[in-house]
């Protein structure tokens, strides 16, 4: 993977939709993503954009985007995952196909997320 002061057209397309969910604008994220996307995370995969973005909306998760970095159509992006009062390290993979995002792949430690409150 390269770091550079250059944003790729890849790179952008994560921060749209980055943008898009930190903002709840919803159907513009929907946009971003093909119809066939996969969401892999550590509590869970959905398949399909709708199924993801129904789960984004019940969630109301922010990102705080630390460094991203690109690999041709592979973008990640090493992040703070804010949700249910809590701020959480993570690292999203997306892949890109055709100008859209095909896939996300989140890393992060879910234990403060299932601590009883």
């Amino acid at each position: 993977m390269q770091t550079h002061s250059t944003t790729t057209e890849y790179e952008a397309k994560v921060l749209d939709l980055v943008h898009a969910i930190n903002e709840e604008r919803f159907d513009e994220a929907a946009g971003l993503l093909t119809d066939d996307f996969k969401f892999e995370g550590v509590m869970g995969t959905r398949n399909g954009c709708e199924a993801y973005i129904k789960d984004l909306k019940k969630m109301k998760i922010k990102y705080k985007i630390h460094k991203i970095l690109a690999d041709e159509s592979d973008v990640c992006a090493l992040c703070d995952y804010v949700m249910d009062g809590k701020t959480l390290l993570g690292c999203n993979w997306y892949t890109l196909r055709n100008g859209r995002i095909s896939s996300l792949r989140a890393i992060f430690d879910p234990r403060p997320l299932l601590e009883k409150k």
